[in-house]
C-alpha cells in the first residue's frame, strides 16, 4: 500500500492561491485550459510556475506537480500550452483516444484521463482500458466535463481503485473528504470548487483543512490495512 496520498489543488488562477496549495503540502496544482470561470493562460500559468518553484526551493518543499487541464484540445495545442506554462502533467477531460494520450506520453508528459460516473450507471470501459498514466474519476452529468460540486459513485469509484490508481473527484470539500478516502481507498484526490470563498476564488484556509482531512483519513487507512494485515488467521478446527 502506497504511503502518502496524492492531493491534487485544481483551478489555481493566482499566486496566492498556489502558494497556499504548496504551504499546505498539496503533491499537485491544477490549471484550466478550457472554457471555465477558472481559465488562465499559459503565460500566466508559467509566471505562478517560477514562483512555486523558487518558493519551494527557497523553503526546502518539493515542487508539486503542474497540471494542465484540458477538453478535446489537439495535442499540438496541449504540448505547446505545455511548454509554455511549463506543466509536468495533462489531465485530458474530453473524449480524447489512446492515441492522443499516446503522442502525450511520448512528449515526456504524464497523462490523467478524466473519466465520467455517475450513480446507477455502469462504469466506463475505457476507465480500465486507457493508457494514461492515471484516471480522474468524476461526476458524469449531461453536458457537463467536470467541475459539477456533486460526488461520484464512491462504490464505482472503489472497485476501479482496487484495480489501478485513481484520483477521486466530484464534490469533495473538508468536510467529507475523509469519508470519501475511506470508502474508495483512492491513490488521490483532486478538488477545486470545494476550496473556494466564492466562484474562482481560493479560500487558503479551506485548502489547508482540506489537505489535511485528507491525509488523516489516509494514515488510518494505512493503519488499519497493515493491522489487518498482522492479524494471524484463525486456526481451522481438528
Amino acid at each position: 500500500m502506497m504511503v502518502r496520498l496524492w492531493v491534487k489543488i485544481c483551478g489555481i488562477r493566482d499566486e496566492e492561491a498556489a502558494l497556499a496549495a504548496l504551504e499546505a503540502g498539496a503533491d499537485a496544482i491544477g490549471f484550466v485550459f478550457a472554457e471555465s470561470p477558472r481559465r488562465v493562460d499559459p503565460a500566466t500559468t508559467g509566471r505562478i510556475a517560477a514562483t512555486l518553484r523558487a518558493r519551494a526551493a527557497a523553503a526546502g518543499l518539493p515542487i508539486p506537480a503542474l497540471v494542465g487541464v484540458f477538453v478535446n484540445a489537439p495535442v499540438e495545442r496541449v504540448l505547446a500550452t505545455a511548454r509554455a506554462a511549463g506543466l509536468t502533467h495533462v489531465q485530458l477531460h474530453g473524449d480524447e483516444g489512446d492515441t492522443d494520450v499516446q503522442a502525450l506520453q511520448a512528449s515526456g508528459l504524464s497523462v490523467i484521463k478524466a473519466v465520467g460516473v455517475a450513480p446507477g450507471t455502469p462504469l466506463p470501459p475505457n476507465a480500465l482500458s486507457t493508457p494514461a498514466d492515471l484516471v480522474l474519476l468524476d461526476r458524469c452529468e449531461p453536458g457537463r466535463r467536470g467541475g459539477t460540486g456533486r460526488t461520484a459513485d464512491w462504490v464505482v469509484a472503489a472497485a476501479v481503485a482496487q484495480r489501478r490508481p485513481v484520483i477521486l473527484a466530484g464534490g469533495l470539500r473538508p468536510d467529507n473528504v475523509a469519508e470519501a478516502v475511506r470508502a474508495v481507498r483512492p491513490w488521490g484526490v483532486d478538488i477545486s470548487s470545494g476550496v473556494e470563498r466564492a466562484r474562482g476564488v481560493k479560500d487558503p484556509h479551506l485548502i489547508a483543512r482540506f489537505v489535511r482531512a485528507a491525509r488523516l483519513a489516509w494514515e488510518e487507512v494505512r493503519a488499519g490495512t497493515e493491522a489487518d494485515a498482522r492479524e494471524p488467521a484463525a486456526e481451522t478446527p481438528a
